[in-house]
């Protein structure tokens, strides 16, 4: 007897806040004109994912001083895109990172409900901390949270948040937040907003598995994958909930070839593109600690003697705690490896990406699904707006004609779409 196959979801990442987008290429458009939102979210939609996805900054990344050139800058905000993204779509989801840290929860409960209101249902909310005190400068409660308050703010956040969606009155008075309701905006199609959350410290699995109907996960690696996905299921049962009341879907991008060494040379291109001579030297700037202008991107990586552990960027999270000891590993796989300065950074950079032929990349998809690595996945294109548009002409019809992928939407709602199987 067969057993039917496990249904795979996917979403889409705008690109943009983040190093895969390739900003030299002659494809590339608009970051900031409602077009390329609008091209984004109609590719998504013809090709029936669950969601379309913004990253969010709430400071523009400074390096060295100076506004960091080499990002978004000017983003429009976020619900006030989505809340666009909503009016064109039918179907698709509408998900956005709002940070607990700096927003207070009255407010954001009332703003995610009229995102729910006006979408009929498809909205959701990424859940995100910050420790980050640059930031906090610009809100009025400001400086800085470690991880246990930042994580503790958090929960007490989505709880009262999740006690004004139900529509009662709240009588709140906590450690962090004192909020008397009802919200002035009525209950949504779907509740409540769909929850995601992206952290994978044990603080965030423990927040995921206690609220958040999906994670954005990091683990586009089959071993880790599956590790991860043991774990959060652990944590779900320990919470109370059901195996079934989460989705994984860790980001990764695509590269598609005709053949194989096709996708394989233009993977090369990509990640060369992604780092350019001026974003290798910065990257290593912010991990030595200094000016490396002078250096040439081709060369080798400066000493381990010029490190002074000290922030020249600020607005990014730290990707590493010990400056002297991150830049020893570099120096040793360098030299190791035989790579330049440049290829340093593009090693060290690289993430999950899918190379393969059509076939090659629904293979994997495929696998990490069926083998409880994954349950589907968040895909951030190197193009924007159009860099979707391949994976959907080419990929997922394989996926549907495999059975794994729906070849229309389930439901009205966000939530009633990725909890359809």
């Amino acid at each position: 007897m067969s057993t039917a196959k496990k249904q795979i979801h996917l979403a889409a990442h705008f690109p943009g806040v983040n190093s895969t987008t390739i900003w030299s290429d002659p494809a590339s458009g608009s970051q900031i004109d409602f077009s390329s939102f609008e091209h984004f979210a109609a590719t998504a939609e013809r090709g029936k994912l669950d969601f379309l996805f913004l990253a969010e900054g709430l400071r523009l990344r400074e390096h060295k001083g100076e506004i960091h050139d080499l990002d978004v800058v000017g983003r429009p905000d976020t619900l006030t895109v989505l809340a666009a993204v909503a009016a064109i779509t039918e179907h698709l989801g509408v998900v956005g990172t709002i940070n607990t840290t700096f927003n207070e929860p009255f407010e954001l409960a009332r703003q995610l409900a009229s995102l729910e209101l006006v979408s009929g249902g498809r909205s959701g909310w990424n859940i995100v901390t910050s420790n980050d005190a640059f930031t906090g400068e610009n809100f009025r409660r400001g400086g800085f949270l470690g991880n246990p308050d930042r994580y503790t703010r958090a929960a007490e956040f989505v709880d009262v948040a999740t006690a004004l969606w139900q529509g009662a009155g709240v009588e709140h008075h906590g450690e962090f937040f004192d909020v008397v309701g009802p919200l002035s905006v009525p209950v949504s199609p779907q509740g409540k907003p769909v929850i995601l959350q992206a952290g994978v410290s044990d603080e965030g699995r423990d927040l995921a598995a206690r609220y958040a109907d999906a994670i954005f996960s990091p683990f586009a690696d089959l071993a880790k994958g599956r590790e991860f996905y043991a774990d959060i299921q652990e944590r779900l049962a320990r919470f109370g909930r059901a195996p079934d009341s989460l989705k994984i879907l860790p980001g990764a991008s695509f590269v598609l070839g005709d053949t194989e060494r096709e996708a394989t040379e233009r993977y090369d291109y990509e990640r060369r593109a992604q780092v350019s001579a001026a974003t290798a030297i910065r990257t290593v700037e912010a991990v030595w600690g200094r000016d490396l202008s002078e250096y040439d991107p081709d060369g080798p990586l400066p000493s381990i003697d010029l490190v002074v552990d000290e922030d020249i960027t600020a607005g990014r999270a730290k990707t590493h705690r010990d400056s002297r000891g991150t830049a020893q590993q570099w120096l040793d796989r360098a030299e190791a490896e035989g790579l330049t300065l440049r290829e340093a950074v593009i090693t060290q950079q690289s993430r999950g990406v899918l190379v393969g032929t059509p076939e090659q990349v629904a293979d994997r998809i495929d696998e990490f699904v069926q083998t409880e690595a994954s349950d589907g996945f968040i895909l951030v294109p190197s193009i924007t707006p159009s860099g979707l548009d391949e994976f959907v002409d080419k990929v997922i019809p394989l996926l549907q004609e495999r059975g794994s992928f729906r070849t229309d939407y389930e439901g009205a709602t966000l939530r009633e779409n990725l909890f359809a199987h």
